[in-house]
């Protein structure tokens, strides 16, 4: 009776352990864009806030530490211990803010020290899934933790703009802080079975080594590695194509008013929830043999955007050259955010949970450090190419074939081995 229970839903603890990441991932979304208000009121400078963006992305890079502690600590107290210390910073910035301490200085700390947390939680959490979930169930329940991180981002914007010119910036920090309490009180009633290593000698040493022992073991598992590339390589040329490409496209080529922007921003964004939410269904149609037929679909997407912008379709009307591109882009994300997901589980179920910790937060790290790099190229070739802003996307199309066609041929030999 009890499996038949199990089978039906997912278990009380993957539950608890959701509904404290909805906590505690808006609470986090909501006070990073009440900063960015904050920050544009107080300075007027748009520019002086992406600095402030761009270095507290910097804590990513140490996300394989936060793996290497997930493998060596109970996960469940780590996500706890990183909500607290959350929301003890978010309160001492209310402190601080209530002394009158308010300089960008102080919100740029704030930024990086948090980002810092969350670098180190996210693969508690990651790590935690396999061991929540039955494997069948595996892909429906990172499509949901995935859904979760893309609705806050939707929602960030929306409940953000509304509570900062409703409440102020002090009470929508506090009202963080107390999320961020709250997810770290709910937390403390799940259980993720836990085995204590045996440590050599100090803490420190025996996390570097076991930090060198996942690299290794990245790199010598010849599946998780390629698996590693995919993903670096889904980042590189798919995540900058929306953050730079598209509101490019939607803004300065197509002109679209302020309305339309944001109706096809906020549809893509959708389109992300909607992929990751439906995961279980897509799940049971992939496979490791027909994963790059996913990626080559992707590309023939593309061909369409390329088409939506060509002087012959903007010349007939806007309204053809925006359903059409914002169409394309929508199935794209879509697909993109599935094929993203299927790979994280592919890895989750070829790694021993002892090294799972570590191995995500490789992955995670090495595949976010593509999407800057693959933006700062993305804003070079759509400035070169500002009239004829069809031809990067081409170049991407024909990337992500080259993509497809190398991912039918280096996974072919791996077929057997994860059938086995």
């Amino acid at each position: 009776m009890e499996s038949q229970i199990k089978r039906k839903g997912f278990s009380k603890d993957f539950n608890l352990m959701v509904i404290g990441q909805i906590i505690s991932i808006l609470g986090s979304a909501l006070l990073r864009f009440a900063l960015s208000l904050y920050v544009l009121d107080i300075t007027g400078r748009a520019d002086l806030f992406a600095v402030l963006f761009a270095i507290s992305s910097v804590p990513i890079l140490l996300a394989p530490l936060g793996g290497a502690i997930a493998d060596r600590f109970n996960r469940r107290n780590l996500m706890v211990i990183f909500d607290f210390t959350s929301s003890i910073i978010v309160f001492t910035f209310f402190a601080m803010l209530a002394i009158g301490n308010s300089s960008v200085l102080l919100i740029g700390v704030v930024m990086v020290l948090l980002s810092l947390v969350s670098a180190m939680y996210a693969p508690a959490v990651m790590a935690s899934i396999p061991v929540l979930v039955e494997e069948e169930k595996l892909e429906q329940a990172n499509g949901i933790v995935n859904g979760i991180q893309a609705l806050s981002n939707v929602a960030a914007p929306v409940l953000g703009g509304i509570l900062y010119g409703l409440i102020g910036l002090k009470v929508l920090v506090v009202v963080s802080g107390v999320f961020f309490f709250l997810s770290a009180i709910l937390e403390m009633f799940i259980h993720i079975p836990f085995m204590q290593r045996e440590q050599d000698g100090h803490i420190i040493p025996t996390l570097v080594n076991d930090l060198k022992e996942g690299f290794s073991y990245v790199v010598k598992q010849s599946f998780i590695f390629k698996c590693m590339i995919l993903a670096a390589l889904l980042n590189l040329l798919l995540t900058p194509l929306f953050v730079v490409g598209v509101p490019i496209i939607l803004r300065v080529t197509m002109q679209s008013s302020d309305t339309l922007y944001g109706v096809g921003m906020g549809l893509i964004d959708f389109a992300t929830i909607l992929g990751a939410l439906s995961m279980g269904y897509f799940a049971k149609k992939m496979g490791i043999t027909n994963l790059y037929s996913w990626i080559f679909i992707t590309a023939l997407l593309i061909i369409p955007m390329a088409i939506a912008v060509t002087p012959l379709l903007l010349n007939i009307g806007y309204y053809p050259s925006y359903i059409l591109f914002v169409l394309s882009a929508l199935l794209i994300a879509m697909i993109m955010t599935i094929i993203s997901i299927y790979v994280i589980t592919l890895v989750q179920k070829e790694t021993p949970n002892e090294n799972l910790g570590k191995v995500m937060a490789i992955i995670i790290a090495v595949s976010q450090c593509m999407a800057p790099i693959g933006q700062i190229v993305y804003g070079l070739l759509f400035e070169a190419f500002s009239v004829k802003v069809y031809v990067p996307i081409l170049m991407i199309c024909i990337a992500m074939v080259v993509m497809a066609i190398t991912t039918k041929r280096i996974l072919r030999f791996e077929k057997s081995e994860v059938a086995n």
